[in-house]
């Protein structure tokens, strides 16, 4: 789940900013990052946005779910998210 103070700018190249509100910070995504990002909005899970990546992208599923598993992991160290953004 994203921290409610997050705004997302989605730019027409697939990259995108968000802005944490509370801090005024604001974090550059590339393509795959928003992806994650957009996913975790939808409500999607960690196999779903896996597979969009899959879809957008000639990586293989496995690559795919370790790239989604270490951007979650930076949007939860940067507290972009909570712990329970990875189920």
């Amino acid at each position: 789940m994203q921290n409610k103070q997050i705004v997302s700018t989605l730019f027409d190249d697939g990259d995108g900013v968000l802005v944490d509100l509370d801090t005024k910070r604001y974090y550059q995504l590339n393509e795959t990052a928003m992806m994650v990002w957009n996913g975790l909005e939808k409500g999607h899970t960690v196999a779903e946005i896996a597979s969009a990546i899959t879809s957008a992208f000639d990586v293989s599923h496995d690559h795919a779910i370790d790239s989604v598993e270490k951007i979650l992991q930076k949007f939860q160290s940067f507290k972009l998210t909570d712990q329970n953004s990875s189920q």
